[in-house]
C-alpha cells in the first residue's frame, strides 16, 4: 500500500480526530505511535512514527519504507524517552517522501494558536517541562514554557508551511474548528469522510464542557 496522506500539523492540533476520521474512511493510519492491534509486525509495536521516518530517510531510501504499509500518517513528532523528533519541520525529509510517493497529499491540521498552546499546557507535562527542556526546531531549549513563546512557535510553524507549499495543490491547511474542514479534507484527498468529531480531548476540558 502506498502512502496517501501525511499530516504536518503540530501536536494538539486535532491530529487524533484526523486519525479517527481517516480510519473511518478506510485508510490504514499511524498516529504518533504504532499499536499492537495495528500490525502483525512485532518489530513495529510501540515504535514512534517520527523515529521510523528518520530511520528510512537516513538509510538512503523511502522515509516511509519502515512503516509497514500504513497509508496515512497523522502525527509525526516524538517528544519522549529523551528524544525530540519533528519530521513535520524537516523539508528535506518531506521532499524525500514526495519523491517516493508521487501524489501524496499533505495536510496541516491547526487550531487557534492560543487554544493549541493551552492544550499543550494542559496535556501531561508537555508545556511545563518537555517543550522547554527539549531542543525543538524553532523552539530551542529554555523556550516554550510561556504562552507567548508557544504561540509564536505555533504561528511560525504554519507560516513556514504556507510559504514552502505556496500554491501547491497537494497541500491543505485547515482549522479543526471550521465546520467546512471535513468537506475540504475529503475533496483534497479524494475520499469521503463518514465521521468527523472530537477525539482525544483533554479530560479536564471535557468535564468543564459538561458542567
Amino acid at each position: 500500500m502506498s502512502l496517501q496522506v501525511v499530516n504536518l500539523g503540530l501536536p494538539k492540533s486535532g491530529t487524533t480526530t484526523l486519525a479517527k476520521a481517516l480510519r473511518r474512511a478506510g485508510l490504514h493510519v499511524a498516529d504518533h505511535r504504532i499499536r499492537k492491534r495495528q500490525t502483525q509486525d512485532a518489530t513495529l509495536h510501540g515504535a514512534y512514527v517520527g523515529a521510523l521516518l528518520y530511520a528510512g530517510h537516513y538509510a538512503g531510501g523511502d522515509p516511509a519504507g519502515r512503516l509497514g504499509g500504513f497509508q496515512a500518517l497523522t502525527e509525526l513528532s516524538q517528544l519522549s524517552g529523551g528524544r525530540s523528533i519533528w519530521p513535520q519541520t524537516d523539508f528535506a525529509l518531506i521532499e524525500n517522501l514526495r519523491r517516493h510517493h508521487p501524489g501524496v497529499k499533505f495536510l496541516a491540521s491547526r487550531r487557534d494558536a492560543f487554544e493549541m498552546s493551552q492544550s499543550m499546557l494542559a496535556w501531561s507535562d508537555m508545556g511545563t517541562a518537555r517543550l522547554p527542556r527539549a531542543m525543538v526546531p524553532g523552539l530551542p531549549r529554555g523556550y516554550g514554557e510561556t504562552s507567548r513563546e508557544r504561540i509564536q512557535w505555533i504561528d511560525g510553524h504554519y507560516a513556514t508551511l504556507a510559504r514552502w507549499f505556496r500554491d501547491d495543490p497537494d497541500y491543505l491547511e485547515y482549522d479543526v474548528a471550521d465546520p467546512g474542514a471535513p468537506t475540504a479534507i475529503a475533496a483534497h484527498i479524494g475520499r469521503d469522510l463518514p465521521w468527523w468529531g472530537k477525539a482525544n480531548a483533554n479530560p479536564l476540558r471535557r468535564q468543564k464542557e459538561k458542567a
